[in-house]
Order: C-alpha cells, then structure tokens, then sequence
C-alpha cells in the first residue's frame, strides 16, 4: 500500500476524477431507477405478469435489485480504480 506520502498530487487528482466519476455514474443510475421509472410506473400497469402489474414490479422489486446490484458494481469498480493507483491496501 502506497503511504500518503508516495501519492503525487497529480496522482491523488487522477485517481479523485475517477472516483468522482464512478459516483455520478452510480448517482444517475440510482436516480433513475429511484425515482424516474416509477413515473412510468402507471403507464407499466396495463402489462399484468403472473397477476401483478408491470408497474409494481418495476416499482417495488426492480429498484430493490438494482440497488443491490449498483452496491456491489461499485465496489469493484473502486477496488479497480484504487488499485490502478496504487491505494488499495493490497501488497504489490
């Protein structure tokens, strides 16, 4: 694991625009599965699986899937960018 001292403020900068940018992409994702599919969630009911509408499906159960799914995404995700740096924890 690199000390703080080993880390360049070019480096520390590079490695802070990628997690910047792994977190907002995370953020839209999160967003969109949380609040912007369910205002089509009403249009969605018409279509009925296994007696349930389409809607709730997206509503109640998809969000909570992809929320877990983004959780772990992220976390591997960052691992590999903190990695690329070298701050990971992990002997080189």
């Amino acid at each position: 694991m690199a000390a703080r001292s080993d880390i360049t403020p070019e480096k520390a900068a590079a490695h802070w625009a990628k997690t910047k940018a792994l977190m907002w992409t995370c953020l839209i994702i999160w967003f969109i599965f949380g609040f912007a599919i369910h205002l089509f969630a009403d249009a969605l009911n018409d279509i009925v699986i296994i007696g349930f509408p389409l809607g709730w499906y997206f509503a109640a159960q998809g969000s909570l899937i992809v929320f877990v799914i983004i959780c772990f995404w992220f976390a591997s995700k960052q691992n590999r960018i903190d990695e690329e740096f070298g701050m990971s924890g992990h002997e080189e």
